[in-house]
C-alpha cells in the first residue's frame, strides 16, 4: 500500500471512488489504482475562484515500488498508540467525573483488567438530556443535571468538536475508539472532525456500557464531597447522593471533575492542595446567518460544500488577544448554567449542521493579574460575578442579554433585533453588554470584532448578535501535579486530570490526558 498527499479536487465534485481513482492515476500517470481510502481531507478556500478539496489517500497499485520516487508518495506507517497493560488487577481506582477525561481514563483502566468505580455528580445521558431540554423550554434549572454536569461532560452538548492543537499519538487512537462506539467513520480523516450532539448521546452511553461489561461501575448522582487522607496519602473518598453519603475506599482517585465543579475546587482549597491561578478567557457568543459565513468563506463554491466554519484571532492594541472558539456551523447558542442566578452560554450543533445561524464564542484573554485579590479561586469568583450580571441584564429569569453588533460598536443598548434571530432559549432580551462586562473585556470585544471583520468579510455585520456570557471555555485554576507521577504535589494517590484541573482544552486533549493518567495508575499499581 502507498500513500499520496497533496491531491487537489475541485469542491464542485463529489468525492466518489471513481473521482478519487481518476485523480490519483492522473498524478501518477498510471492506471490500475484500487482500494482507495481517504486518510486526510480538508478544504482549501484561499482562492475563492478555485476552492478545492485537499486529500491524502492510501491505495494499492501493481508494482508499487516504481512510484516511490514520486514527490508526494510515501509508505504508510503503523504508529497507532498501544494502551498499557497492568498486572495488578486488585488495584482500586476511583474516577470522579465522567466527561471525556474521566471516560477515557475509566475505559482504559477497565480494559487493563482493573474494575474502576466512577462517580458522576450528574445523571446518565438519557435523563440528563430530558433535564437540559426542560431548562431550555421552561427555564427550570437542575443544578446537578445540566449542560455542565452529567454523563459525557460539557462536550456532550457542544457539537463534539474533535479538533485539537496537541500533537499526541493518542489522538488517532481516541478517534478510532469514538468510531467503535458509534461516531461517524469520517471523523478519522476530516481535518476538522465533529461527532454532533445528536450522535454523542449514543457514543457516551456505549462507552459506559463497555466499562460496565468489564466489571467497572458508574454511579450517577454521586458528587465528590470529601477526600480522606492519612500520612499525605489517599485513603478514601466521600460521595454524596440523594440518599446520603457513602465512603469509597480506593487506591487512586482521578480528579476529572470538569471546569465547573466549583464546590470541588473549594473543597480542595480547604485541604490545602497545591493550586494556582491560570489564564482563561471570557466573552460572548456571536451569531451570523450561516449563509453569510458560507459565502464569505467559499464564494460561489458554497453550494457544493457543508456549512463553513472559521477560526479567527486578533492581537489588539491594548495588548490583549480576542479569538473565536468552539465555532458551531448551523448550530444554536445553548443555555449552559449550572448555578442558580447565573446565565451561561455555550454553542452546539447537530451532526447535519443545518440550522440557519452560525455561532462561535468570541473570547478575550483574562490573565491572573486581571483578577482582584490573591485568592487562588479569584477567577472562579469573577466568572460567577459576570454570570450574575448576565442573569440580571436578561431579566433574572434565565433569559440571556443580547445585543446587535452594530449597537455594540456604537456603545448603545439594543432595543430591537434585525435579520439575525438569536437561537438561545428559553428566551433573550435586547440589552447592553456594558451591564455585563468590565471595561477591559467590553472594549476588547469591540476591537476584536472590527479586526476580525478584516479577515472574514461580514463578521462585523450590524445585524449579527452577541449573547452573554460565555464564561466556561476553560478553567481559571490548575491543581498542580508532579511532572513525573502526575499525582497531586501535596497528596499521593490523587491524580488531577483533564480540563477542569487545568491540563486540557477540549474533548481530544481531555481524553488524551485521561489515557495518560490511566497509564500512570497502571505503573503505580504494578509497583505497589
Amino acid at each position: 500500500m502507498l500513500r499520496i498527499s497533496n491531491i487537489k479536487i475541485s469542491a464542485e465534485y463529489e468525492l466518489t471512488d471513481e473521482v478519487l481513482k481518476a485523480a490519483v492515476e492522473k498524478s501518477l500517470r498510471a492506471n490500475g489504482v484500487k482500494n482507495i481510502k481517504i486518510v486526510r481531507q480538508s478544504v482549501d478556500a484561499r482562492d475563492k475562484s478555485r476552492v478545492v478539496h485537499m486529500l491524502t489517500l492510501d491505495f494499492d497499485i501493481y508494482k508499487e515500488n516504481r512510484f516511490l520516487r514520486h514527490k508526494n508518495i510515501s509508505i504508510p506507517k503503523n504508529d497507532m498508540y498501544e494502551p498499557k497493560t497492568c498486572a495488578n488487577k486488585e488495584f482500586r481506582p476511583l474516577v470522579a467525573g465522567f466527561g471525556p477525561a474521566g471516560m477515557f481514563c475509566a475505559l482504559a483502566l477497565a480494559e487493563m483488567g482493573m474494575k474502576p468505580v466512577v462517580i458522576e455528580r450528574g445523571k446518565c445521558v438519557e435523563d440528563r438530556q430530558k433535564d437540559v431540554e426542560t431548562f431550555w423550554k421552561s427555564g427550570k434549572l437542575d443544578t446537578s443535571s445540566n449542560v455542565q454536569f452529567g454523563e459525557g461532560g460539557a462536550g456532550t452538548f457542544s457539537d463534539g468538536k474533535l479538533t485539537t492543537g496537541i500533537n499526541d499519538i493518542r489522538c488517532a487512537y481516541i478517534l478510532k475508539r469514538f468510531v467503535e462506539f458509534g461516531a461517524p467513520e469520517r471523523i478519522e480523516y476530516l481535518a476538522k472532525p465533529h461527532i454532533g450532539t445528536d450522535n454523542l448521546v449514543n457514543v457516551v452511553r456505549n462507552i459506559r456500557k463497555r466499562i460496565e461489561e468489564l466489571g467497572g461501575r458508574v454511579l450517577f448522582s454521586h458528587r465528590l464531597k470529601d477526600i480522606g487522607l492519612k500520612n499525605n496519602r489517599l485513603e478514601y473518598a466521600l460521595a454524596e447522593n440523594p440518599d446520603g453519603e457513602i465512603r469509597i475506599d480506593c487506591d487512586a482517585l482521578v480528579l476529572a471533575v470538569g471546569h465547573s465543579a466549583r464546590d470541588t475546587f473549594e473543597m480542595l482549597k480547604s485541604k490545602e492542595f497545591a493550586m494556582e491561578r491560570k489564564p482563561f478567557a471570557m466573552g460572548v457568543r456571536i451569531e451570523h446567518r450561516q449563509e453569510d459565513i458560507d459565502r464569505a468563506q467559499y464564494g460561489d463554491f458554497a453550494k457544493y460544500l457543508p456549512a463553513a466554519d472559521y477560526k479567527l484571532t486578533a492581537h489588539l492594541e491594548n495588548g490583549r488577544t480576542a479569538y473565536s472558539f468552539c465555532m458551531c456551523p448551523g448550530g444554536v447558542v445553548a443555555a449552559a448554567a449550572s448555578e442558580e442566578g447565573g446565565v451561561v452560554t455555550n454553542g452546539m450543533s447537530y451532526f447535519a449542521r443545518d440550522g440557519e445561524n452560525a455561532n462561535a464564542a468570541l473570547l478575550v484573554n483574562v490573565a491572573p493579574e486581571d483578577v482582584e485579590g490573591d485568592d487562588v479561586l479569584g477567577g472562579v469568583y469573577l466568572q460567577r460575578e459576570l454570570e450574575k450580571r448576565a442573569f440580571e441584564a436578561g431579566g433574572s429569569d434565565y433569559a440571556a442579554p443580547v445585543q446587535k453588533v452594530g449597537d455594540l460598536l456604537e456603545d448603545r443598548a439594543s432595543e430591537a433585533l434585525g435579520r439575525v434571530k438569536p437561537t438561545y432559549s428559553p428566551n433573550v432580551r435586547p440589552s447592553d453588554m456594558r451591564l455585563v462586562f468590565p471595561d477591559f473585556i467590553y472594549e476588547s470585544l469591540k476591537e476584536g470584532i472590527l479586526a476580525m471583520d478584516k479577515k472574514l468579510k461580514g463578521f462585523a455585520d450590524a445585524d449579527a448578535v452577541v449573547t452573554a456570557v460565555e464564561s466556561r471555555s476553560s478553567s481559571p485554576v490548575r491543581i498542580i501535579r508532579d511532572k513525573e507521577s502526575f499525582e497531586s504535589l501535596m497528596y499521593r494517590g490523587i491524580y488531577p486530570c483533564g480540563e477542569g484541573c487545568g491540563y486540557a482544552g477540549g474533548i481530544m486533549s481531555a481524553a488524551a490526558d485521561g489515557l495518560k493518567i490511566a497509564e500512570k495508575i497502571a505503573e503505580a499499581a504494578d509497583n505497589r
